[in-house]
C-alpha cells in the first residue's frame, strides 16, 4: 500500500514529535542527577593508584592472573566504574581508581578476604563464654567475651536473644593465665591436640596461653595482622574494639563458602552479610554449631587475620546458612559482601596507595575535547561544500544525536556508575564518521533516484527503502564490533567499546526518527523539490546540466 503525500507528511510530523518528547524526556532525566558534567575516569580527572606487591618471592603468572581477575570483578563488579586493574612485572597488581572519593573501592582492592571460623579458647586473660553463661569445667574464670556481631540461621532464635553485651571494664590477665599452674596436669599444660578444635577449646595449653598473654594488640584505628594466620594452627589476634583473643584452627574455610550478599534481615533495622556454604562445610557447621548450642562459648569469624564477630550459637544452624549482623552500613556491608563474593586472593599483597593529581589529566581533557570539536567541524564544512542545502541536514542531525549524546552519558553516569575515559572519548569522535556514512548513504541514493527523471518528494522515499538496509547493515558491523570488543577486552578498552555502542545505536535513532521525517518535510519546499542551485539537489550538482548539453551538440550535428 502507498502512502498519499498528506498521509506522508503526517507520519513525519508525528514520528517528530515522540522524538522531541523522547529527548526531553532524557533530558529532564539527566537533570535529576543534579549535575550536567559527565563521570570522569581516571585518565581525565585523576584518582587513586594502588600498587599490590605480593609477599610470596616467585608467584606463578596464574596466581598473579587470578588475583588481577578477582580484584578486577570486586572493582567493576557493579558497573562501569572503568577501574583498571593490571599485572607489571612478576610480582605487582597495579589498581587505578577514578575519583577521590572512592574509599570503599579502595578497601575492596586492598582486602584479600581470608574468611576463616575458628572457635574462641581465650579472650581478655580467661576462657570465653557468652554474658550470663556459666563456663565449662575447664573454664577458670568468669565470662568476659564482648562480641561485636552474632551469627543465625533460619533455625536461631530473635535478634534480641544473640549475644552482644560488652564488660564494664576489661579484665587484666593474671599470672595464673599466662601460664600453667604449678598444680596443673601433665595433660592440662600439654593442652588437647590443635587437630580437635572443640577439645582444643576447653584445654588449649600454657604454651599457647602464654602467647596469648605476650601478645599486644595495635592502637584502635591501626590494621590489625594476625601473630600467624596458617588455618590449621591456632591464632592470636584481636577484634575491632582491640580486644584479644585466642582462637583455634579454622574449621571452615572461605574456599568453601558458596555465595555471599546483604541486606536488611526480616523485622531487621541493622545491615546483615548472608552466608551460603557448599555442601562439605554444611555438614562441619552444623555438627559444631550442635555442640556449641546453649553452651555459651563463642566462635569467631576472622577475615584476614582480624576477628570480624564472636558470636556464640543459639540454636544448631543445619542449613549451611549463617548471618552475619552488627553495626554495618550500607556501604560496609555491601563491600564485605562483594569481597566475599568474589572469593579469596591467592596470594598475600602488601598495599601501597598514592593519589593521581588532575594536572595531567586536565591536559588529556581539553586534549580530547578539542580532538571531537575539529573533527565535528571538519564533517560539518565538508557536508556544506559537497551537500550544500543538504549539509544543514546533517548538522542539525549531528547536533541532535550530540544533544542525545551528552544526555545519555549524563543519566548512565548517575544509574550505571558510567565514566568518561580518553578512549571514551575516542569512541564518540569515531562515532562521528559512522553517524556522517548514514546521511551520505542516503543522500546519495536520492540523488540517484533523481538522475532518474523521478520529483524529490519521490526520490526520498524510494530512496529511504534502499538507504535504509545499508545503513542497518553497516550500524549492524559497528555494534557487534563494540559488543565483541567490550566482553573480551579489559580495562579503559571497555570505556572505547561502550562508547562506540552507544553512539551507533543513537545513530540509528537519530537517522530514523530525525533525519528521515526531517527530509520529507523539507520535500515539500520549493527551495529543495525545485531544485535551486544551492539545495545540493540541482541539475548542476546532479550532473545533469552536462548530459543535456551533450545531447544538444549531437542534435545540433544531426541538423
Amino acid at each position: 500500500m502507498v502512502k498519499t503525500k498528506r498521509q506522508q507528511r503526517s507520519h513525519a510530523n508525528r514520528t517528530l514529535t515522540f522524538f522531541a518528547l523522547g529527548v526531553i524526556l532524557l533530558s529532564v532525566l539527566a537533570a535529576l542527577g543534579k549535575t550536567w558534567a559527565p563521570g570522569l575516569g581516571l585518565d581525565l580527572r585523576g584518582g587513586t593508584r594502588i600498587t599490590l606487591v605480593a609477599e610470596q618471592q616467585n608467584p606463578t603468572p596464574s596466581q598473579l592472573s587470578e588475583a588481577a581477575s578477582i580484584i578486577d570483578n570486586r572493582v567493576n563488579g557493579s558497573g562501569v566504574a572503568e577501574a583498571a586493574v593490571s599485572t607489571q612485572g612478576n610480582r605487582n597488581i597495579v589498581v587505578e581508581v577514578p575519583g577521590s572519593n572512592a574509599r570503599d573501592l579502595v578497601d575492596a582492592v586492598k582486602r584479600t578476604a581470608q574468611l576463616r571460623f575458628r572457635l574462641v579458647a581465650q579472650c581478655q586473660g580467661q576462657p570465653c563464654v557468652a554474658p550470663g553463661t556459666k563456663p565449662t569445667a575447664s573454664a577458670s574464670a568468669s565470662p568476659s567475651a564482648s562480641p561485636s556481631a552474632s551469627a543465625s540461621s533460619g533455625a536461631s532464635a530473635s535478634p534480641s536473644a544473640k549475644a552482644s553485651a560488652k564488660p564494664k571494664k576489661k579484665a587484666k590477665p593474671t599470672k595464673q593465665s599466662a601460664s600453667a599452674s604449678p598444680s596443673a596436669s601433665p595433660a592440662e599444660t600439654k593442652g588437647a591436640a590443635v587437630t580437635d578444635p572443640l577439645k582444643w577449646q576447653d584445654n588449649p595449653g600454657s604454651a599457647w596461653i602464654k602467647k596469648f598473654d605476650d601478645y599486644t594488640c595495635p592502637a584502635k584505628g591501626s590494621p590489625i595482622t594476625a601473630a600467624q594466620d596458617d588455618p590449621k594452627t591456632p591464632i592470636v589476634t584481636c577484634d575491632s574494639d582491640g580486644q584479644k583473643q585466642l582462637l583455634s584452627a579454622a574449621v571452615i574455610e572461605g574456599s568453601q563458602l558458596k555465595t555471599a550478599s546483604f541486606g536488611l534481615p526480616d523485622n531487621g533495622a541493622t545491615w546483615a552479610v548472608n552466608l551460603s556454604f557448599k555442601s562439605s562445610a554444611t555438614k562441619t557447621f552444623g555438627d559444631v554449631t550442635t555442640k556449641l548450642a546453649g553452651t555459651g562459648k563463642l566462635f569467631a569469624i576472622v577475615l584476614d587475620g582480624a576477628v570480624l564477630s564472636s558470636p556464640r550459637v543459639i540454636q544448631p544452624i543445619l542449613d549451611g546458612r549463617p548471618q552475619i549482623t552488627g553495626n554495618f552500613t550500607q556501604k560496609s556491608a555491601e563491600s564485605l559482601a562483594t569481597s566475599l563474593k568474589y572469593g579469596a586472593l591467592p596470594l598475600r599483597f602488601s598495599p601501597s596507595v598514592e593519589n593521581i593529581g588532575p594536572q595531567l589529566a586536565g591536559n588529556q581533557l581539553n586534549a580530547g575535547i578539542w580532538a571531537g570539536i575539529i573533527g565535528l567541524l571538519l564533517v560539518m564544512i565538508y557536508c556544506l561544500l559537497y551537500y550544500r542545502g543538504l549539509g544543514l541536514v546533517v548538522i542539525g542531525s549531528l547536533i541532535v544525536a550530540g544533544v542525545v549524546t551528552y544526555a545519555a552519558v549524563l543519566v548512565l553516569s548517575k544509574a550505571a556508575g558510567f565514566t568518561l575515559t580518553l578512549p571514551g572519548i575516542a569512541g564518540l569522535i569515531v562515532a562521528v564518521g559512522i553517524t556522517a556514512d548514514s546521511f551520505i548513504v542516503y543522500f546519495e541514493r536520492i540523488r540517484d533516484e533523481m538522475r532518474e527523471g523521478k520529483s524529490m518528494r519521490v526520490a526520498v522515499e524510494t530512496g529511504w527503502v534502499r538507504a535504509r538496509n545499508t545503513c542497518l547493515a553497516a550500524d549492524a558491523v559497528s555494534l557487534l564490533a563494540a559488543v565483541v570488543l567490550y566482553f573480551f577486552a579489559i580495562g579503559v578498552v571497555k570505556g572505547f567499546a561502550f562508547a562506540l555502542g552507544l553512539s551507533t545505536v543513537i545513530d540509528l535513532v537519530v537517522f530514523f526518527f530525525f533525519t528521515k521525517p526531517i527530509m520529507t518535510i523539507l520535500a515539500r519546499h520549493s527551495f529543495f523539490n525545485g531544485q535551486h542551485r544551492l539545495s545540493g539537489l540541482s541539475e548542476e550538482t546532479l550532473g545533469l546540466d552536462a548530459v543535456h548539453a551533450g545531447v544538444g551538440t549531437l542534435q545540433g550535428g544531426r541538423a
